[in-house]
């Protein structure tokens, strides 16, 4: 998993989720737009986040391991339990 670059500016975040209320969409593939950077935020619990390309990665995403979306890279995450956290978007 990449870092976030240094010349990025937050411009987005969504609301918090927990286990029951995450959007249907962020547990199957999916992807941000050309030029557009993740920063999945854990608050509490964990979350599985499984990057496709170009090779799977699954890493366990804690309060003290945030994960970084690559802009077009194929990604879904998946509740280990109870977990609450947003996600912060880059350009």
């Amino acid at each position: 998993m990449k870092d976030l670059p240094t010349n990025v500016s937050a411009y987005k975040k969504t609301p918090e989720f927990t286990e029951e209320t995450i959007p249907v969409g962020l547990l199957k593939d999916h992807n941000t737009k050309a030029g557009v950077w993740g920063k999945i935020v854990i608050l509490s619990g964990e979350l599985e986040y499984t990057i496709q390309e170009p090779e799977v990665e699954v890493i366990v995403l804690c309060d003290s391991n945030h994960g970084v979306v690559e802009p077009t890279i194929l990604h879904h995450i998946k509740p280990l339990g109870s977990v609450r956290f947003y996600v912060e978007f880059y350009r």
